[in-house]
């Protein structure tokens, strides 16, 4: 992520990330509550209920679309529509943690634990040769 965008999206969640943050363009929290709450939130909103105004915000509360676990892990690594890719911001391990954790509150109850094996897979999709 480029470090205007990283401190753009440090800004509006009400933090100043250091120096070193944004020249890595990695984000420093690991558990999956403080990484919801410090990345996803800020469109998604504190309840995960989404929003609509400047942009349209899927909810992620009661989402049946976390229910198979390729497509939050894809979401999250490569980006979809509006939502920007994170791949390159966070590692698998943080990946795998902040799915759990929206996987599992918000009213949802998927108990499925995603690893970071799992985010691993799906990070470097294998690409059809063209012939």
């Amino acid at each position: 992520m480029r470090p205007l965008a990283l401190l753009a999206i440090a800004a509006l969640m009400g933090r100043v990330a250091s120096a070193q943050e944004i020249y890595a363009g990695k984000f420093p929290q690991q558990s999956g509550e403080d990484l919801f709450h410090n990345i996803c939130q800020g469109c998604h909103m504190p309840d995960a209920r989404g929003a609509i105004g400047a942009g349209a915000y899927p909810a992620l509360a009661g989402n049946a679309r976390l229910s198979a676990a390729v497509y939050p892990i894809t979401v999250v690594l490569h980006g979809q529509r509006a939502m920007p890719p994170f791949g390159e911001s966070l590692n698998d391990e943080q990946v795998a943690n902040v799915i759990n954790y929206v996987r599992s509150h918000f009213g949802n109850h998927y108990q499925e634990r995603l690893t970071a094996a799992q985010v691993a897979a799906l990070r470097h999709p294998i690409s059809t040769p063209a012939y």
